[in-house]
């Protein structure tokens, strides 16, 4: 494979060409992915969740900077909500983060493509291309939408979930589910009125007997609180890389839960386009002969055979 010296060495060119291909091609990826396998699963992901509008954006391009100066190498995913009407990512722009992709942080915006909770298998893929290319930490910026949130503790070693003063339901936010998440909490824009109250809230639903949550302040804006950000993301890394082996081993289990389901939905929906038993079952709810339930128990049972 042509692509695979380039790609060793982190050309960029040679990367965006790779990722276009895991989120494009199916069977160009698979047999890009048996060429680059075994070098993958050794980089540390940090994942960045929160609400639209809580300045991520603004934030990744400063903490990658000072992730440089800690002499390490981060690449950034964003990952987007996809637009339904095109397919494509509509937050494709990423202006904000343009400070550091000058500086050599390799930056790329990926379409979630309604993936569950907007984690998509490309995104997998393509976080072993970028382990190839040297890339560590990898950093995945996410939208929280619905289970967003809770999905990317799946894939990340490290999540840092990002709240601003100004999003209203923020309080809300934080009861719901998120706070068993997160291994730093940031309170973003803290410039803005609001931002002491949104701190305490946090530290009262957290608790600050937890050692592992930590809460702090950042200002994208002021450039406040980054550095710290950065040296304790370093500090986790350390730790992370110790367990990586077995959080590893159960991403992987996910993983291969999640590819053979899929192969699965995919068969099946094959099957149901071609069954005529499915025309005339379906035919029997539409007159109210048999309720849906009884009608896919039945299905199913010829499909599973």
């Amino acid at each position: 494979m042509a692509l695979l010296p380039d790609l060793k060495k982190g050309k960029r060119g040679a990367i965006a060409k790779a990722i276009s291909i895991m989120e494009n091609d199916p069977k160009e990826a698979r047999k890009l992915i048996k060429k680059i396998y075994k070098l993958s699963g050794k980089s540390v992901v940090i994942g960045i969740t929160g609400p639209a509008g809580a300045g991520k954006s603004s934030l990744i391009n400063r903490l990658s900077m000072e992730l440089k100066k800690l002499k390490l190498k981060p690449a950034v995913l964003a990952v987007d909500p996809t637009s339904h009407v095109t397919g494509g990512a509509i937050l494709g722009d990423r202006v904000r983060m343009t400070e550091s992709t000058d500086t050599g942080t390799y930056i790329r915006s990926i379409a979630s493509r309604g993936a569950t909770g907007a984690i998509a298998h490309s995104v997998r893929n393509s976080l072993r291309v970028l382990e190839y290319a040297g890339f560590n930490p990898i950093i995945i910026e996410s939208v929280g939408a619905g289970q967003t949130e809770v999905d990317i503790s799946k894939i990340a070693d490290i999540t840092v979930v990002t709240f601003n003063p100004h999003t209203g339901d923020s309080i809300q936010t934080i009861k719901a589910g998120i706070t068993e998440i997160g291994d730093i909490y940031l309170v973003n824009k803290s410039d803005l009125d609001g931002a002491t109250q949104l701190f305490q809230a946090l530290q009262d639903f957290i608790g600050t007997d937890e050692e592992e949550a930590v809460i702090l302040k950042t200002s994208a804006k002021k450039n406040k609180g980054i550095k710290e950000l950065a040296s304790k993301l370093k500090e986790l890394m350390k730790q992370k890389s110790k367990d990586k082996k077995t959080s590893e081993k159960t991403r992987l289990e996910s993983e291969l839960e999640d590819i053979i389901l899929n192969n699965v939905r995919q068969e099946i929906s094959t099957m149901i386009g071609k069954s005529k038993s499915f025309s005339s079952y379906l035919k029997k709810v539409q007159e109210k002969k048999i309720d849906p339930f009884e009608a896919a128990d039945k299905l199913t049972k010829n499909f599973i055979k």
